[in-house]
């Protein structure tokens, strides 16, 4: 007869949870169309301001949208949140409402501001962060181009 064998069940190891901050980003593109044009100036004025930017025909741009959140990893998930409800929040927020648009005529949340690079980075920030609900939204980087982009790290709290 064979040697009897027991089965033993290892016990789950303990998680062990690192502290300290990071940041990670999502990376989103849309593509739209655009003026720079300041109604209340003449048009004389908004030629030399935004050169070619100000065609009344429009211009557009492959937009590259990327969002920073800030936290601790989850000491269950290790997430600071999840990278899918980000893109989730991403496409919700801002690229479903912006995607082969017209910025200065169809996205409501922009209507009456002048679509620079600058006003959409603050103006997304706005329509992302009441969404993030895993860490802290740490900045909004736009590309206009691949040489061309801004950050938003929030409202000043001053």
């Amino acid at each position: 007869m064979p040697p009897k064998t027991t089965s033993r069940r290892k016990a789950p190891r303990a998680v062990r949870p690192l502290r300290g901050t990071v940041y990670v980003t999502r990376q989103v593109h849309f593509n739209a169309a655009h003026r720079l044009h300041n109604p209340a100036k003449s048009q004389a004025w908004n030629q030399r301001q935004y050169g070619l930017c100000t065609n009344p025909h429009w211009h557009g741009h492959n937009y590259v949208l990327e969002v920073t959140v800030r936290g601790e990893p989850d000491p269950v998930t290790g997430y600071v949140l999840d990278l899918a409800e980000l893109k989730r929040i991403l496409h919700h927020a801002v690229v479903d409402l912006c995607d082969h648009r017209n910025l200065n005529d169809e996205v409501a949340f922009l209507k009456n501001i002048i679509p620079s690079t600058e006003n959409l980075t603050i103006a997304f920030w706005h329509q992302i962060a009441p969404h993030i609900c895993g860490g802290e939204l740490h900045n909004v980087r736009l590309y206009e181009t691949p040489r061309n982009f801004v950050d938003f790290r929030g409202p000043d709290p001053n």
